[in-house]
């Protein structure tokens, strides 16, 4: 009975089984991972329905954790997944990620290192790839803006201090607290971290630009490099 219930459309199935009807009536929670993507991509493949594409996509990319890491042409070499579809889906997950990021408000202030990974846990640990961003603070320490510093792999090749400071000093940042993410989930700083982070340091102590912190961000964890009383150390070449 459900493999001929794969093969068909859902606009054949009774109502009271499908996904969108039962949302309704009975709301989000009920439904599996299947039927959710089910409802996003509206309608199957020839031969299967819009669950059966819904399984097919959590089979291939290992469930809803590989869905939100996989790239757009992964998503278009499933079959019933073309370009329009795999756009749905990816806008889906990143209004998903928006919500959940608490909010980053010019003029705030950070009054510790998890209001940091409350509001950039939930864009930066589905990457691939690291990211290395900059929160500019005013006088005060209150919130300017942020901005992305480089993409790529991490190190000192890429990220350095003259390009990361550029910023801060254009738009007269007072401090600045530095973050970037570990794909490989494990937040532990690596020596590369730590030798950038003391470059950082120093150059901001250079520029009169204080640095308060630089967060690891891994899959459900971090590491502060302030928390951990590592921002200070002596010696390091800028």
């Amino acid at each position: 009975m459900a493999a001929k219930k794969g093969r068909q459309g859902i606009t054949q199935w009774p109502e009271t089984e499908r996904p969108r009807e039962r949302l309704l009536s009975q709301g989000p929670q009920v439904l599996t991972d299947a039927q959710l993507l089910a409802i996003l991509l509206r309608v199957g493949r020839h031969g299967s329905s819009a669950v059966q594409v819904g399984m097919d996509i959590l089979g291939c990319l290992g469930g809803v954790a590989g869905l939100a890491q996989c790239g757009i042409e992964e998503l278009c070499a499933i079959p019933g997944v073309g370009k329009a579809k795999a756009a749905q889906l990816k806008a889906a997950l990143e209004l998903g990620k928006r919500a959940l990021a608490g909010p980053l408000i010019k003029g705030a202030k950070i009054t510790s290192s998890r209001d940091l990974f409350t509001h950039y846990h939930p864009t930066l640990r589905d990457l691939r790839h690291e990211v290395f961003k900059v929160v500019l603070l005013d006088a005060k320490h209150a919130i300017m803006r942020d901005a992305t510093v480089s993409e790529g792999s991490l190190t000192l090749s890429i990220v350095h201090p003259r390009e990361v400071f550029t910023l801060a000093v254009k738009e007269s940042a007072a401090a600045v607290i530095f973050l970037h993410n570990h794909p490989s989930g494990d937040p532990t700083p690596s020596q590369e971290d730590r030798v950038l982070t003391a470059r950082l340091v120093s150059a901001g102590e250079v520029l009169g630009i204080r640095v308060l912190d630089h967060l690891v961000v891994g899959d459900g964890r971090y590491v502060s490099f302030a928390d951990q009383g590592w921002l200070t150390t002596p010696g390091a070449d800028v």
